[in-house]
């Protein structure tokens, strides 16, 4: 399996500048880059907290009540990768479970495989850590799990294939001894487990998940 085709440069540069112009546009990391995103590559480190674009200063202007939660609900489902749609789903499941909204829906997004995998550090970026699990290479406890959506749980056992960890993009980020690892997952070589529940301190200070309730309560 290749992570990352070799293609014309101009289209591997449209891609990357893709990925960061979202980040740029969310004023954020949402490390959707892997490595690239702990670089002086990042365009963040680079340009500061600009929107893209001719009109991007202009974006710093005081937004709307609606505009806040808009804003923060994208940075959100940027961050994990998910679709507008999935988005919703979690919000109308975290209000079925009753009690506290923001944490219930951070639990069910902060639990999905993909981003459980790469908060391990067994992937470089969620995107990886989608594509691996697509392609059979994790197994939770010692069942082949294919969907990146899966929801893990506390003492799920998680584990990366050989095949995958001799890769040449996994096997230099699993050689990185500076991943910090949230204190509720834990890892050893290509297996990892999840120890306890998810915790919305454990989020980016500017992430206000909270929006997204805000935004969906409407």
């Amino acid at each position: 399996m290749v992570l990352d085709r070799p293609k014309g440069e101009e289209f591997k540069m449209a891609l990357l500048n893709q990925k960061c112009r979202l980040c740029r546009r969310e004023k954020t990391k949402l490390f959707l880059k892997g490595e690239r995103c702990f670089s002086a590559k990042c365009p963040l480190e680079r340009k500061g907290p600009v929107a893209p674009g001719e009109h991007g200063l202009k974006s710093s202007l005081r937004l709307s009540g609606y505009g806040t939660q808009l804003r923060g609900k994208q940075r959100v489902k940027r961050f994990y990768g998910v679709s507008e749609k999935q988005l919703k789903n979690y919000f109308l499941k975290a209000e079925k479970i009753g009690g506290e909204m923001e944490k219930n829906l951070i639990c069910l997004l902060e639990s999905r495989l993909d981003n459980v995998v790469y908060k391990m550090g067994l992937t470089p970026s969620r995107r990886t850590a989608r594509q691996l699990i697509v392609h059979g290479h994790f197994k939770v406890n010692d069942q082949k799990v294919t969907i990146p959506s899966f929801q893990t749980k506390e003492k799920d056992r998680i584990e990366l294939s050989a095949k995958a960890g001799g890769l040449k993009q996994v096997k230099e980020w699993l050689a990185k001894k500076d991943v910090e690892i949230p204190d509720w997952l834990a890892k050893k070589g290509l297996i990892g487990l999840v120890k306890g529940a998810p915790k919305v301190a454990d989020l980016p200070a500017d992430f206000d998940s909270g929006l997204v309730v805000e935004y969906y309560s409407r």
